[in-house]
C-alpha cells in the first residue's frame, strides 16, 4: 500500500509538471508578441528622450541613434531661457481643476442617477451617454461667442467649463454603472446609523468606487493635457497658455528648434505617465468591473 502511494505521488508530480510545462509552451508565443509589442509602444518615447540629450547639429546628422556627446543644455535653456515654467503652471491648473470638478459633479449624477428609477432619470442618463457619442469641437463657434460674452477669453477660465462639459458624460457613465453593481444594503446600514444622503456618498460610496474614478479621470486626463484646439482659439495672451500651444511657438515657416521642442514634449508627458503609473492598478480594476456591470 505504500508503495503505491508513493507511486501515485509521484504520478501526480509529473503530471502536475507536464501540465504545467505544456501551459508554458503555450503562454511563450503571446509572450513573444507582448514583448515585441512592448518594444514598438515604448520606441517613440525612447528615441524622443535621446534626442533631448543631443546638440541640434546632431541631431540631424544621428536622429535615431545615441548621443556621442551627452548634454544637459536644452533642459538648462528650457528652464532658464524660456517660460516654460509657467505653461506648465497653467496646464496643471487647467488639468487639476477640470478633473476634480470631473469627478466631483460625475460622482454626484451617477450617484443621484443610480437611485433615482424615473422616465426623467433615464432620460438625463441618456442625454449624458449622446453627449459621449458628439464630439465637442463641432461646437467651437458657438463656445467662442459665449466666451466672449462671459468676458473669458485670454484667460483659463475659458478653458474649464469645455474641459468639464467634454469630460462629465464619460464619468458618468462609468461611474452609474459602478455604483449600480453596489449592494443596497450598504445603503440601509447607512440609513440605520442616521447618515444622510450626501455623508453616504461620501463616507460608502466613494471609498468603493475609487477604481472607477480613476478610470474616468485617467481617460479624461490624456485629452486635457494634450489638447491644443481650443487653447489655439481661446487664448492669445503670453502669461495664459498651456505647454502644447507653447510647443507651436517653436514650430517655424522655414526651421524648427527641433532640441527645446523635443525637450518640451518629454517634459510634458512626465505627468502623464508618473499618473498612469501610480493609479494603474484602480485603472485596470475599473476597466475590468465598473465599466462592464450593469
Amino acid at each position: 500500500m505504500a508503495k503505491q502511494t508513493l507511486s501515485s505521488v509521484k504520478t501526480n508530480k509529473t503530471e502536475k509538471k507536464t501540465r504545467s510545462l505544456r501551459i508554458m509552451n503555450m503562454h511563450i508565443p503571446y509572450h513573444v508578441i507582448m514583448i515585441l509589442w512592448s518594444f514598438i509602444a515604448m520606441f517613440p518615447m525612447w528615441f524622443l528622450l535621446i534626442n533631448t540629450f543631443k546638440k541640434k547639429t546632431e541631431i540631424y546628422k544621428n536622429f535615431f541613434g545615441l548621443p556621442k556627446v551627452w548634454t544637459l543644455a536644452n533642459y538648462e535653456a528650457l528652464f532658464s531661457g524660456s517660460d516654460f515654467l509657467t505653461y506648465f503652471r497653467n496646464s496643471f491648473f487647467v488639468v487639476v481643476i477640470s478633473l476634480f470638478m470631473i469627478l466631483f459633479v460625475g460622482s454626484l449624477c451617477a450617484y443621484a442617477l443610480a437611485h433615482w428609477r424615473t422616465k426623467t432619470s433615464r432620460a438625463i442618463y441618456y442625454f449624458f451617454v449622446i453627449g459621449m457619442m458628439l464630439p465637442i469641437k463641432i461646437a467651437t463657434i458657438r463656445l467662442l461667442q459665449i466666451m466672449k460674452a462671459l468676458n473669458t477669453l485670454n484667460t483659463l477660465f475659458s478653458l474649464y467649463p469645455v474641459y468639464i462639459a467634454m469630460g462629465l458624460p464619460t464619468a458618468v457613465f462609468i461611474l452609474t454603472e459602478f455604483i449600480h453593481g453596489l449592494p443596497g444594503e450598504m445603503y440601509e446600514a447607512g440609513f440605520m446609523d442616521g447618515a444622510s444622503r450626501f455623508r453616504i456618498w461620501y463616507r460608502i460610496v466613494i471609498p468603493l468606487i475609487r477604481p472607477a474614478l480613476a478610470t474616468v479621470a485617467i481617460y479624461n486626463l490624456v485629452p486635457i493635457w494634450n489638447d491644443l484646439w481650443f487653447p489655439l482659439i481661446f487664448i492669445t495672451r503670453e502669461d495664459q497658455k498651456t505647454v502644447l500651444l507653447a510647443v507651436t511657438r517653436l514650430q517655424g515657416q522655414y526651421s524648427t528648434d527641433w532640441p527645446k521642442l523635443l525637450t518640451i514634449l518629454a517634459m510634458s508627458a512626465l505627468p502623464v505617465i508618473i499618473l498612469y503609473l501610480t493609479m494603474s492598478k484602480q485603472f485596470v480594476k475599473g476597466l475590468t468591473a465598473g465599466a462592464v456591470k450593469g
